[in-house]
């Protein structure tokens, strides 16, 4: 566990290396999410609610996403990329050092643009007026719980590049996808959509039900969160470590 907290605090310190460009690119981060806001604000001005889902919902909604997507993408930057570092030979190196594999490529490298998401999410919050001191706790114990299932899911599709090969890019076609459903409130959706959203895409337990949660909680709900994220956890897990039984090398000579 040290030497992966390490090697995330030199992941960090190479992002905040080059000041500028740190500010930079965490800046028009920032504008991109304020201006999404922006355009909800005007859309609930003009039409009020959407399925039972006002503004000050709609914040938390953002507020969950935004964290989930700066911990995930930001923090944990090769989450989306893990195929294609398997591709590229990437695996290769973290099967040399006394750490665990998949966790040294998690951590190895910080997407310094998508950190804006990470100070946008709180801030969303905040606006929201849900921030009492309960739900506080519950949106960030929701933001964990959906950070782990959105992760998962892209661990899973990278580790497909062990089994079939190819370039990897599977994780960020799934990051897209998954991202653009889990902005929309849940019930917008319906039917074989919805369905969808709950299996094969998850992205109603990134956004959706982190946000019935801190809004208007159950346990059972709860429950069925805390379910999802450990068994999505153990997948892909049980996915990689399958996948590197099989594993001989990314190397360019050694390929077929």
């Amino acid at each position: 566990m040290s030497a992966l907290a390490a090697t995330m605090r030199t992941a960090l310190l190479e992002a905040w290396t080059n000041r500028r460009s740190f500010w930079l690119q965490v800046s028009f981060m920032l504008a991109n999410d304020a201006a999404l806001i922006l355009f909800w604000i005007l859309f609930f001005n003009r039409v009020g609610e959407v399925r039972g889902w006002d503004f000050r919902q709609l914040l938390v909604l953002f507020g969950i996403l935004s964290t989930v997507t700066g911990l995930a993408m930001g923090v944990l930057g090769n989450a989306r990329r893990l195929g294609q570092v398997i591709a590229d030979g990437g695996l290769d190196a973290a099967l040399t050092l006394p750490v665990d594999p998949l966790g040294y490529l998690l951590v190895r490298q910080v997407d310094t643009a998508l950190l804006g998401d990470l100070a946008f999410g709180p801030a969303m919050f905040a606006l929201s007026g849900y921030a009492t001191p309960v739900s506080t706790l519950v949106f960030l114990l929701a933001c964990a719980c959906g950070t782990a299932v959105f992760v998962s899911f892209l661990v899973i599709l990278g580790s497909i590049t062990l089994y079939a090969g190819g370039r990897g890019e599977q994780g960020d076609a799934g990051f897209h996808s998954v991202l653009m459903l889990a902005s929309y409130p849940l019930d917008v959706f319906g039917g074989a959509v919805k369905l969808l959203l709950f299996t094969v895409l998850p992205a109603a337990f990134i956004s959706g039900v982190p946000t019935e949660l801190v809004t208007r909680f159950d346990w059972g709900r709860a429950w069925l969160m805390l379910g999802v994220t450990v068994g999505a956890a153990v997948a892909a897990r049980a996915v990689f470590q399958g996948g590197l039984t099989r594993y001989r090398s990314g190397a360019v000579w050694t390929r077929a």
